[in-house]
């Protein structure tokens, strides 16, 4: 069951750092601003996952 949220979770982050970049080709958005986004993306994404990971255990 962990493997499998693990690999889920995994998937997810993939699928929305590739649909970040796509936004940041079609807003053109600067260069320097680039890891910014991706990283508040990141933690917020990986803070909703933790969460319904702890949700699902605990419930």
């Amino acid at each position: 069951m962990v493997f499998f949220i693990i690999l889920f979770a995994l998937f997810i982050l993939f699928m929305i750092n590739s649909m970040t970049d796509a936004l940041c080709i079609k807003r053109e958005i600067p260069t320097e601003k680039q890891p910014k986004l991706f990283r508040t993306i990141n933690i917020l994404i990986t803070i909703l996952l933790t969460s319904t990971y702890v949700k699902i255990l605990f419930t």
